[in-house]
């Protein structure tokens, strides 16, 4: 079964310094259609303007994943972590028993856009923990790249779930395939231009909730930047 949950479906939050698109419930958007899907919760599609972000606050018992599309995002936490994110990295901050952080856009002059990722963890009350690791470009053209993995392999950063996310930067013409054991479910995450599966067309922002099947492929006719989740 595949079902595409168009870009224009999601929930938004907008503010004079902040636009997000929610895939899921979230803050003042709720609908109990979209609540997650398998141990996935959160999918917040942000922008920030220059200089602004998000002030300290705290969190818990959550996988906590930043994925910049463009621009550079400023991280800093209790656990003495200070960091900038840029395209290409992949951030995990287990909030695990409590953490907290705050996130604002490294730029005094251009936007951030980024994708935050809540991944329910399989245990909670674990000890908070962070991790950031750059995935070149060159690694992700035409093919899966695996960025996230409950044993870190690969080079993966680790996360506390059992799920497998890859990332693909797909150029014209070109067709990823992936294969899920049984039991398994996916979601697809098209970050930035289009691409197609079993013949429905997918825009940025258009997720796609995969289950009872063997196989996927995804095309495309213009280069597009996508997320695969493998899960539970």
């Amino acid at each position: 079964m595949i079902e595409i949950r168009h870009a224009a479906e999601r929930g938004r939050t907008a503010l004079d310094w902040l636009d997000s698109r929610h895939s899921f419930s979230f803050g003042g958007y709720h609908d109990p259609r979209h609540m997650g899907f398998r141990s996935l919760r959160v999918i917040n599609d942000d922008r920030v303007i220059a200089g602004a972000g998000f002030g300290s606050h705290g969190h818990r018992d959550m996988e906590i994943l930043s994925y910049v599309v463009s621009g550079a995002l400023a991280h800093k936490d209790s656990l003495g972590t200070g960091s900038v994110i840029r395209p290409g990295d992949l951030q995990r901050m287990s909030a695990g028993s409590g953490i907290m952080h705050s996130e604002f856009n490294d730029s005094r002059v251009q936007p951030v856009h980024f994708l935050q990722i809540w991944i329910l963890p399989q245990a909670n009350g674990i000890a908070p923990g962070y991790e950031q690791k750059a995935f070149p470009t060159a690694e992700r053209d035409n093919r899966w790249r695996l960025i996230a993995d409950r044993a870190g392999a690969e080079g993966a950063i680790t996360v506390h779930q059992d799920l497998r996310l890859f990332a693909a930067n797909l150029e014209s013409g070109h067709e990823l395939t992936h294969a899920f054991a049984p039991g398994r479910h996916g979601w697809l995450q098209v970050v930035t231009g289009s691409a197609a599966i079993t013949g429905r067309e997918l825009g940025a922002g258009d997720g796609v909730a995969i289950s009872a099947e063997r196989e996927m492929a995804v095309a495309t006719s213009s280069r597009a930047e996508l997320l695969l989740f493998d899960l539970d």
